[in-house]
């Protein structure tokens, strides 16, 4: 993806983060602005917001990961410092094929930051330790 896309994409969603903030909705042009810019998983990934599928978790030690349910059932712990997603799509379109900036689950959480709807859950930090050094499944 070219480095002008990705500054389209940041520029996007400070917008989106103004917007939102002064009046609780996102408008019809910065939708199709998203769904430009994002492809399907944009909608795909407002739903997750919607449906509150992003929660924030941290821990005492500061560190802090994104846990996002996705539509399957499935939970996937997302990482916006390095952008990155454990999820099949992640690994096909984004890091593969270099088709999308990100995948859904990605997008969903820093939609749902951007728009203050990510959910809040502290935990130890050996429950953090668990769930950071917990391996994706294999595929088969």
């Amino acid at each position: 993806m070219g480095s002008s896309l990705v500054s389209v994409a940041e520029q996007l969603l400070k917008d989106l983060q103004r917007t939102y903030s002064e009046i609780k909705q996102i408008p019809d042009d910065l939708l199709i602005a998203l769904r430009f810019v994002f492809g399907p998983c944009a909608l795909q990934a407002l739903d997750l917001v919607d449906q509150h599928s992003v929660t924030c978790v941290s821990s005492p030690s500061g560190r802090k990961a994104f846990q996002v349910l996705g539509g399957s059932g499935r939970l996937y712990t997302c990482f916006t410092s390095c952008h990155y997603c454990p999820c099949p799509a992640f690994s096909f379109t984004v890091l593969r094929r270099n088709e999308s900036l990100m995948c859904k689950h990605l997008l969903a959480v820093i939609l749902s930051q951007a728009m203050g709807l990510c959910q809040q859950e502290q935990v130890s930090d050996q429950q953090m330790t668990h769930i950071l050094s917990r391996q994706p499944e294999a595929s088969t």
